[in-house]
């Protein structure tokens, strides 16, 4: 997998990259999450340096990004002591005004890499995708030993080879992404990109210019021309993930590419012939979305020529085991060996798995990292309350839902913020941003909520992104 195929798509990999940010301006750091966050990655951060030690102490993080000037400990301070505590961790350093001094001097430092403020997001998402994590090919093929999920592989392998249109569903967390990857494995084009890009992810102004590309000056900050991702994947595959989340204006400019097969970059004149086999994925019922005025009818059928769908992992028992193994061979802290009890074995038999092969990938994880012997026992997987848990760690400290926003709620927490969150969706009907007022919580913190619950299968219904 090259570079490029990366950063975005991999909501669907084996690892999810880490990347601290460290930043004393709150506002700077907010927008510098959002914009990783968007680019598919997990993000965590600090106000300063002690901060960020503090967080590396706690925390498995594969890239650090910096700035430079901060309270307590600035950032060459930091990069110093990180390099004495975790020499092989990459390091960023973000420096202001465009000194190229400081630059020079944080690379002398220790720094892997450096970005000079101003700088766009696409710079920061091309940066990290440098250095998104390489998995094995054998680690990403789906696991398969249920019938149920035999059956969708044969009919993989029988369509694989065809140009047509493949729109993959399924719950939240069941894979998808894995499906489709194999799909372009087993294709005529395995030897071409595989481009993903995660619509749900992505505001609707910077999903266009990433999809179609755009001309230098085609909108204020675009300063270069630059190819979208139909150009990246010529020849290849275009993964178009939950693609049921893309707004509906933006959906009529994706019929014309699929119909007229060439794309016009923004602010461009010339149409760019295109020759890419296009892959959806969509958690939703889209059949239900057209009916109900969300989606297209005529993309509906121009995506769903050759329809999969994942099932779920309560729909194939069989897979639990053989998945729980390997995440558990993936998470193991090196130099050490693990082992499911029999007893552990037959909890995660017993399981719902309502956030499917996330929530179960997730489980095994807290447990390789918390076993304190060899075997992961019964009582190592914490996953009986784990909605719960989401619910509440979703809620930043001094961000507490408001009282006139609740009605008469029966049940546990995760009952009562589910349906605020969804009284709050249908008052502002399904639009983010004043939903995320309304509720007295910031647009980011909303979002977050929004995916957790996503992750668990919860459906979220109406929701848009502006």
């Amino acid at each position: 997998m090259t570079r490029a195929e990366r950063g975005l798509s991999q909501r669907g990999s084996g690892h999810l990259m880490r990347v601290l940010v460290v930043e004393d301006d709150a506002t700077l750091r907010e927008a510098l999450c959002d914009t990783i966050e968007f680019g598919g990655y997990r993000v965590l951060s600090a106000g300063n340096g002690v901060e960020a030690l503090a967080q590396l102490e706690s925390e498995a993080v594969d890239l650090v990004v910096s700035d430079v000037q901060m309270d307590r400990m600035d950032g060459r301070e930091l990069l110093r002591d990180i390099r004495v505590r975790h020499p092989d961790l990459p390091f960023v350093m973000i420096t202001a005004h465009g000194s190229v001094a400081d630059a020079v001097q944080a690379m002398r430092d220790g720094a892997t890499d450096y970005l000079l403020k101003p700088f766009e997001a696409e710079v920061l998402l091309d940066m990290l995708e440098r250095f998104a994590p390489v998995t094995r090919e054998d680690d990403q093929a789906p696991v398969a030993q249920d019938p149920a999920m035999q059956r969708v592989l044969e009919l993989a392998r029988r369509i694989a080879g065809s140009d047509g249109t493949i729109l993959i569903s399924g719950e939240s967390g069941t894979g998808k992404e894995v499906l489709a990857r194999y799909l372009h494995r087993h294709s005529n084009r395995a030897g071409q990109p595989f481009v993903a890009v995660n619509c749900a992810a992505i505001p609707e102004n910077m999903l266009e210019s990433m999809l179609f590309g755009y001309e230098k000056g085609a909108y204020t900050g675009a300063h270069q021309s630059r190819a979208g991702k139909f150009e990246q994947a010529n020849g290849g595959t275009l993964l178009l993930d939950e693609v049921s989340e893309m707004d509906i204006g933006l959906q009529a400019k994706l019929l014309r590419v699929l119909q007229e097969r060439e794309v016009e970059r923004l602010g461009g004149s010339r149409p760019i012939p295109l020759d890419v086999r296009v892959l959806a994925t969509t958690n939703r019922q889209l059949a239900e979305a057209v009916n109900a005025g969300h989606f297209r009818e005529d993309l509906y059928y121009r995506l769903n020529v050759l329809p999969l769908r994942v099932p779920a992992l309560r729909e194939r028992p069989a897979d639990i085991i053989p998945l729980a193994e390997r995440f558990l061979l993936r998470y193991t802290p090196s130099g050490r060996e693990l082992a499911f009890s029999e007893d552990a074995l037959e909890r995660l038999r017993a399981a719902r798995w309502r956030g499917n092969v996330r929530e179960l990938e997730n489980s095994v994880q807290r447990a390789a990292i918390l076993c304190g012997g060899r075997v992961v026992r019964a009582a190592d997987l914490d996953f009986a309350d784990s909605l719960q848990q989401a619910v509440s760690e979703a809620s930043p400290p001094g961000e507490a839902l408001p009282g006139d926003l609740e009605p008469p709620l029966a049940g546990d927490l995760k009952d009562r913020e589910r349906e605020l969150i969804v009284a709050a969706l249908s008052a502002t009907r399904g639009v983010r941003k004043d939903a995320a007022q309304k509720l007295g919580i910031s647009p980011r913190t909303l979002r977050y909520k929004l995916a957790r619950m996503k992750e668990q299968g919860m459906e979220i219904p109406g929701a848009r992104g502006q």
